[in-house]
């Protein structure tokens, strides 16, 4: 059984359908989430968990013998980011012990592409050094952390290590209107019948579409073996604001969406994740185009809060 913890987070239950879909036990955790989305009901085991309770936590071995974790639970920062950090610093360190202490074969957590935040070189590759820069947000602060505590953590107990770089990822289940991807809040605006504000058309970057988020991880922890300890998920594409605008138009009949012209600043190359060590190890291809989401996203929606 693969235990996946925040398993109704948007990434979480994504992953978990993906596993089933693999035909994979899955047990999921949840906290401040507690509604199952349809494509999970019935297909998973869900247990109501605060990851910071270590002797909770634990205790899911009592029930279900779990041979790999998935580490995606988490919080979003206050206006002091020192409670945030010890919130989800707590969560970390009670995974890494229980992958320690039920001697699973392989534990994933979730890193961030901001972990990149400095290169200049576009993609981003997973052998890149990361810099020591001023990060965009607490979140990736946190995760940037995680990578070495995972690395030093695991050292020496037979457990795999697999950090997920995890790109721009968006789709069902994210917060509508989130201030971390502009496309959900841009669907819905134009649902409303309201206008979303211009873009730059030649703006984008990195795209990473949820349903091939959650089967990107999924494939990693079923993989026979894995050669690497750090792998980039994301669909290995640098999408345009022009295409969005294209798909967005197809997909709400009336759509308006306005473009401005070129780019919002003089640099060239909006970073995205290369993803050519994960293609290689599991096969891995984005299902999704920007047109494909954009669809499935909006049908999503027609019938979903979120």
């Amino acid at each position: 059984m693969i235990l996946v913890t925040g398993g109704l987070g948007m990434i979480g239950a994504h992953t978990a359908a993906a596993l089933v879909d693999r035909g994979e036990e899955v047990v999921i955790t949840a906290h401040r989430a507690t509604e199952v989305p349809s494509f999970l009901d019935g297909r998973v085991t869900v247990e109501a968990l605060d990851a910071t309770d270590r002797e909770a936590f634990l205790a899911l071995a009592d029930r279900h013998e779990i041979r790999d974790i998935v580490h995606l639970a988490g919080s979003i920062p206050e206006d002091d980011p020192v409670e945030f950090f010890r919130r989800d610093t707590a969560g970390i360190f009670n995974a890494l012990e229980a992958a320690r202490t039920w001697r699973v074969r392989r534990f994933a957590v979730a890193s961030s592409i901001g972990v990149y935040t400095g290169r200049s070189e576009v993609p981003w590759t997973e052998d890149l050094d990361l810099p020591m820069v001023d990060l965009p947000h607490a979140i990736v602060a946190f995760k940037k952390a995680v990578e070495p505590l995972t690395m030093f953590g695991l050292a020496g107990s037979g457990v795999h290590p697999v950090l997920l770089r995890i790109g721009s990822t968006w789709g069902p289940l994210m917060d509508p209107v989130s201030a971390f991807n502009l496309i959900p809040p841009a669907v819905g605006a134009l649902r409303r019948g309201e206008q979303p504000p211009a873009l730059h058309a030649e703006d984008g970057g990195d795209f990473g579409y949820a349903p091939d988020t959650g089967r990107a991880i999924a494939l990693l922890m079923t993989a026979p073996s894995l050669k690497h300890s750090v792998y980039n998920v994301s669909s290995g594409y640098r999408y345009t604001h022009r295409e969005l605008a294209d798909a967005l138009r197809a997909a709400i009949p009336g759509a308006r969406v306005s473009l401005l012209d070129g780019r919002s600043t003089g640099v060239d190359g909006d970073p995205y994740l290369d993803i050519s060590r994960l293609r290689a190890e599991t096969g891995f291809a984005p299902q999704f185009d920007v047109m494909g989401a954009v669809a499935h996203y909006v049908a999503w929606r027609a019938a979903n809060s979120r």
